[in-house]
């Protein structure tokens, strides 16, 4: 009873007691703390100082959290940014400032929860918009009891695993397909069950983001987002798109039906305008037309104004790039709405499938 998540017993910081621990603290001043005496404020003292957190913030389990205008691991340094700044970094996709589970600091969120074991916090998220504590049937920081055993706990919300449904995963699904016969079914032609683009139960495919309808087929395989450009204009105002693909009208091409196949310009006059930093005509990569950069066709990972960019380099999640919920814009992901994350791999949105 006295073991820490580790097994260590009262984390070697105090002795055990008929199943209680009883902290090390012969100095009382009472800084070791915490059911398994995890906690050690000690850890927030200043060096220098000598003062807990400088004398600008608060200790919470060996953790500082610094007041308006300070941070640092022990608040030992001065923001230069302005407030407004820092308000706006620290503001999640819903509108309020570190989702009303932190404190900004300097345009970074410290979130209120910090898991005493110094493993990931209950809350986290670089606006503290994830809470996990909303996976587990009934809530205790020092138990894995997430989904209900059945799923797994994504920023909050419960993605359960095949045969399983409901808030927290708790409903078993009765099925007549096994569970390979299930995501065979869902894949078709794709590598993933859905594309990667939803979710598979019993054979059927319900599509992310759920409502929108941006995303469908059979398999989730047509995605119409992939039409829009980072400003959400569908082929360049150009084109329609048909299953995740643009249909370019007359005089114009791209993937994104960006480029006009008539030029006012001379050749002299194009060149000049693909040419990078370097002098390089659209870094080596793509050809020159009517002054824009159109990225070779054959190294799909290439893009960017000047084709200098590796879309390889954003981040995957399911083995896709930016999940498949956002775009890669010169190596980093920029979310469609309602995701989030580094990989836009959260879905912040009211509905989850």
């Amino acid at each position: 009873m006295c073991k820490n998540s580790q097994d260590i017993i009262c984390s070697n910081a105090g002795t055990c007691h008929c199943g209680r621990c009883k902290c090390d603290n012969s100095d009382g001043n009472g800084l070791i703390y915490g059911k398994f005496c995890e906690c050690d404020d000690r850890e927030c003292i200043d060096d220098e100082t000598e003062e807990i957190c400088g004398g600008h913030g608060k200790c919470y389990c060996g953790n500082c959290y610094c007041q308006a205008g300070w941070h640092g691991d022990k608040c030992e340094f001065q923001c230069d940014i302005t407030p407004w700044e820092s308000k706006q970094r620290c503001t999640s996709p819903d509108g309020r400032v570190c989702s009303n589970r932190g404190i900004c600091v300097c345009g970074e969120c410290s979130c209120h929860d910090v898991d005493p074991t110094g493993d990931w916090g209950d809350i986290h998220g670089d606006t503290c918009e994830c809470d996990e504590r909303d996976c587990k049937s009934v809530y205790d920081r020092y138990s894995d009891d997430f989904c209900s055993g059945h799923g797994q706990c994504n920023c909050g919300r419960c993605d359960c695993k095949v045969g399983w449904y409901g808030k927290k995963c708790e409903h078993p699904r009765s099925c007549p397909l096994s569970a390979e016969e299930s995501i065979k079914k869902c894949q078709g032609s794709s590598a993933l069950p859905c594309s990667g683009r939803g979710k598979c139960e019993c054979g059927e495919c319900t599509c992310y983001p759920p409502g929108g309808g941006k995303v469908y087929g059979k398999t989730c395989e047509c995605d119409d987002r992939r039409c829009e450009d980072l400003d959400g204009v569908v082929c360049g105002g150009h084109g329609t798109c048909s299953c995740g693909r643009c249909v370019c009208g007359r005089g114009w091409f791209g993937e994104l039906c960006q480029h006009p196949r008539r030029c006012n310009l001379t050749e002299e006059q194009s060149r000049s305008l693909c040419e990078s930093a370097d002098g390089v005509l659209c870094s080596g990569k793509g050809s020159c037309h009517c002054g824009k950069c159109v990225c070779s066709a054959e190294e799909w990972y290439v893009s960017g104004e000047f084709c200098g960019c590796d879309d390889r380099e954003c981040d995957k999640h399911d083995g896709l790039i930016c999940t498949g919920n956002g775009i890669c814009s010169c190596g980093n992901c920029e979310c469609w709405d309602g995701w989030n994350g580094n990989a836009c791999e959260i879905w912040l949105g009211t509905e989850y499938p």
